[in-house]
């Protein structure tokens, strides 16, 4: 027989979120996870719960959806943190909130580390403004440039990440490295080759040595995205190793013992699959796990009634329903055997016709018509059959019947709790060494500060074994 019982395992080490958030060494958190899984809500209730125990809390989140935004009473964020109003201050804490502006972000930089008409030339270049809007892997790397520049920033204590919702489990971390290999790759060179050399040799160059790579770049290309590309190029020359640069500040910070990363996932088999995976790489990565937040767990207040139990009595239930109705059908033709009592009695002079009955009626014991019957007649005075069918009302179920179908919705419940229980538990035992917490699932969506406190008081007290 299956467990039904939705308690950890006393092997599996418990995650303390609490002991986490207050530590003033944990600087940064990144929730990470597959999609749909719930990363921006926890993050969201992270960083409630942790201003209303005392820290100055930013939470990024890269979330296009906008349901930060939505849950913090904020009309709309974006790359400014802004204060969320409604948070409990009286323990010190702040809460700031912020979404990524990623074009914005690119933007910043640029401003930030060329004069301005270097900075014009960029901005106003028309592969660069394509790069900036969309190019594969910008997104995730101006999150690590948004999260450095905070962390640079040094005025907030804690910087909660809501990572980007990608279909590659780790996007964010191999970002810098990609970005930072096409910037350095031999693309590029070639691009930057001309520029380099400069003036009349440039071209020289360009006109010798490359003019069968250009020209073939420019069938591939376009004469004019060529172009573009090469003056992007020539104007972000000496901006490349500053990209590299921050990129691996970026990744060490990531490292550091200040950073805690959470996985966040569903108990379900596919969600567990990308937890395991994303457990292992941060591994390898040498990333620092804090553990995994196994989000809209479901619970029971009468968990000991098993599955199989619940089943058999309504069942059982059931089957006695059953059984009465029949021998209610069997009462009920015993005594319905002809004309009523008073009338399989009545003298037989009763019977027969009178010579002063009125044409339309019959005798007190017959029936008759509804405006001249006698009063002693059983219809006379009484609604029609139609009349009586418009007043009747459908039977309602019996306490029985409601019995029978509780309990089956029951073991439906029971049984979605042994499956999440087995799933887990294949993750566990891969997995043993990292803490868990369970959030026990809310009867709805989360669409405000009492709703992400009621996610951070789960996160915090794993309350799923009493949960409906």
């Amino acid at each position: 027989m299956t467990s039904d019982n939705t308690t950890l395992d006393a092997s599996a080490p418990r995650l303390e979120v609490d002991t986490l958030i207050d530590d003033p060494r944990t600087r940064i958190v990144v929730c990470c996870g597959s999609g749909g899984v719930g990363k921006t809500t926890t993050a969201a209730a992270l960083g409630v719960r942790a201003a209303e125990r005392g820290r100055k809390v930013v939470v990024l989140t890269i979330d296009p959806a906008r349901r930060l935004a939505q849950s913090m009473g904020i009309s709309e964020l974006d790359n400014v943190p802004r204060q969320v109003k409604g948070v409990d201050e009286s323990a010190g804490g702040e809460l700031h909130a912020m979404m990524l502006d990623m074009k914005r972000t690119f933007d910043e930089i640029v401003e930030g580390h060329a004069d301005a008409d270097r900075a014009r030339a960029i901005l106003e270049n028309p592969f660069y403004q394509s790069l900036s809007a969309g190019f594969a892997g910008t997104q995730e790397y101006m999150a690590m440039e948004k999260l450095g520049q905070l962390r640079a920033n040094d005025e907030w204590d804690l910087i909660i990440v809501d990572t980007p919702p990608s279909r590659s489990a780790l996007d964010f971390l191999d970002a810098p490295k990609r970005l930072g290999s096409f910037l350095d790759g031999k693309f590029i060179r070639v691009l930057m080759a001309p520029a380099k050399v400069g003036g009349r040799a440039g071209m020289k160059f360009l006109n010798v040595g490359m003019s069968m790579m250009t020209g073939t770049l420019s069938k591939l290309m376009g004469g004019q995205l060529l172009r573009d590309v090469q003056t992007f190029v020539a104007a972000m020359d000496t901006m490349f190793g500053g990209f590299r640069t921050r990129a691996d500040a970026t990744y060490r910070l990531l490292q550091a013992p200040g950073t805690a990363f959470l996985v966040v996932a569903a108990p379900e088999r596919d969600a567990l699959r990308e937890a395991a995976y994303f457990v292992e790489r941060l591994a390898a990565e040498q990333m620092p796990l804090a553990g995994l937040v196994l989000n809209r767990v479901h619970g029971s207040g009468a968990a000991q009634l098993s599955a199989e139990r619940a089943l058999a009595a309504a069942e059982a239930l059931t089957d006695r329903m059953a059984e009465d109705s029949r021998a209610d059908t069997h009462a009920d033709a015993g005594t319905d055997t002809g004309a009523p009592p008073e009338e399989a009695t009545a003298p037989a002079a009763d019977t027969a016709p009178s010579s002063g009955r009125a044409e339309n009626n019959l005798e007190a014991t017959g029936i008759v018509d509804l405006d001249g019957g006698k009063a002693g007649s059983r219809t006379a005075g009484s609604p029609s059959p139609a009349a009586a069918a418009e007043h009747e009302t459908p039977t309602s179920p019996s306490a029985a019947q409601l019995a029978a179908g509780l309990l089956r919705l029951h073991a439906e419940r029971m049984q979605v709790l042994a499956r999440e229980r087995r799933t887990r538990d294949r993750f566990t035992a891969l997995h043993p060494e990292v803490p868990v917490t369970e959030v026990a699932a809310l009867p709805g969506d989360v669409h405000d500060l009492a709703g992400l406190r009621a996610i951070g008081d789960r996160l915090a007290l794993n309350p799923t074994a009493t949960d409906d």
